[in-house]
């Protein structure tokens, strides 16, 4: 009898592609998309192998997506915010939408196997403070957009609200 489309088997897990971040040399994963094999479009479920003396992508926090981590095997250190925490097996991470920064490294001798996963939300958008960028995940055309926080204006809402009778005060240039 064949697996049922719900059932991933630890063979066909090791089944991996290696997921390296274009701005960060030392970044290395092998990562195997459970959830996707599944046929799970809400969530992403990946388990991920960081080698010795590699890093999961860069320093990053999502503005609308949650993102967990559950250490299976290996030791490495968690970068959260500005501290770096020892984690081994048996070890969660969570990162609720709060601007916590965080990534993973591998400083161990041996793989660090960690259980992956988040929400898929149209319209994350992720900081990158070691690059002074932003980040607009593009899925539909197969790409991330990034911005260089000296390029981007911010404007404050109280700009955008105007009282009854007053002078129109915007800029009017293009």
């Amino acid at each position: 009898m064949a697996d049922p489309k719900h059932l991933v088997r630890a063979a066909v897990a090791d089944d991996a592609s290696c997921i390296v971040h274009p701005k960060n040399a030392r970044s290395e994963i092998w990562m195997t998309r459970l959830s996707d094999q599944t046929g799970l479009t809400r969530v992403g479920v990946n388990l991920g192998r960081i080698a010795p003396g590699k890093e999961a992508f860069v320093p990053h926090a999502h503005l609308h997506q949650e993102e967990w981590v559950f250490v299976v095997a290996g030791r490495g250190i968690a970068l959260i915010g500005e501290e770096r925490h020892p984690i081994g097996p048996g070890d969660f991470l969570g990162y609720p939408c709060d601007g916590t920064v965080h990534q993973l490294i591998n400083d161990g001798a041996e793989d660090l196997v960690v259980l992956q996963g988040s929400e898929r939300v149209a319209g994350d958008v992720g900081l990158f403070p070691t690059l002074g960028a932003i980040g607009i995940p593009m899925p539909h055309e197969g790409q991330m957009a990034y911005v260089e926080d000296r390029h981007i204006e911010r404007i404050p809402f109280t700009r955008w609200i105007r009282d009854q009778g007053s002078d129109d005060s915007r800029d009017d240039e293009d």
